[in-house]
């Protein structure tokens, strides 16, 4: 899977296939600091992400 993660600007290649929260977990990443996307679609935790699929993860931005 290509994978974006945008708080750092990394790319990376990872071997994963299950929900988006079993792939949050996977990579050590607080699932309420960051909104995943495949494509133009958000997902959700429940969501199944597999090997073939390019995910960008994010950075939620909150303030007060």
């Amino acid at each position: 899977m290509k994978l974006f993660l945008e708080q750092q600007n990394q790319n990376k290649e990872i071997r994963f296939t299950g929900t988006v929260g079993g792939l949050l977990k996977h990579i050590a990443v607080n699932p309420e600091t960051v909104l995943v996307s495949r494509g133009d679609e958000l997902l959700t935790e429940s969501d199944q992400v597999s090997d073939t699929d390019s995910i960008k993860l994010l950075s939620v931005v909150s303030g007060g």
